[in-house]
């Protein structure tokens, strides 16, 4: 499978290039300087595509069959540039993804963008984002996985999750592990138009997916 990855320069999405040198997908990694490119196609991007989320993406998507939209501002950023990446950018891949025929849509989203105004202060332009991306996503007609990670760490993956469409509380999960789960979703038919929440737990991936 072509898979287009948005935010491939970011740290989930270095972490997925990583993992999918060793799979049977090829990656085409948008970045918005030259200069990055070498960087990500040693990573694992099998190419890489100048482009930018907030302008038309059309032909750096040409010919790919999922998407997976890794970027984000972050939630430390102004509340400005949170919708320009989290809301503005997604939305209109999401829509360009629709427009060319795309099969899949992959949202990384966040734990608490299902109900956002319940968030801590702090973070609710940043889940609100998120929050609008998602139901876009899921009016779109596309086929979706939205995937809501809990609080990302740089721990070592350990390849075990806990996975639902809730959890309890607010848990914590390495970022590999959150690339892991990306990855074991493009091969999953578990997930296909399922929101969930994962965290670190117990369960391989696989496995995990598969009890959705």
């Amino acid at each position: 499978m072509h898979v287009f990855i948005a935010g491939a320069n970011g740290q989930i999405g270095q972490l997925l290039l990583r993992a999918m040198a060793d799979s049977d997908h090829e990656a085409r990694a948008l970045i918005r300087h030259p200069e990055q490119g070498p960087d990500l196609q040693q990573l694992g991007a099998t190419e890489t595509v100048l482009g930018d989320l907030e302008h038309d993406c059309s032909e750096a998507m040409k010919g790919c069959d999922a998407v997976i939209f890794a970027a984000g501002s972050g939630p430390h950023t102004g509340p400005d540039k949170t919708i320009d990446v989290d809301h503005n950018g997604a939305v209109q891949l999401i829509d360009t993804a629709r427009a060319m025929g795309i099969k899949h849509f992959i949202m990384v989203s966040s734990m608490g963008a299902g109900a956002p105004e319940s968030g801590p202060e702090k973070l609710r332009s940043y889940l609100r984002a998120k929050h609008g991306a998602d139901e876009h996503l899921k009016r779109s007609g596309l086929t979706y996985t939205i995937v809501r990670p809990g609080r990302l760490t740089n721990d070592e993956g350990t390849g075990k999750v806990a996975v639902s469409e809730k959890l309890e509380g607010v848990g914590k999960i390495p970022r590999a592990d959150v690339a892991s789960v990306l990855l074991a979703v493009l091969d999953s038919a578990t997930t296909a138009n399922r929101v969930f929440e994962v965290v670190s737990g117990p369960t391989p991936v696989g496995e995990s997916l598969a009890q959705l």
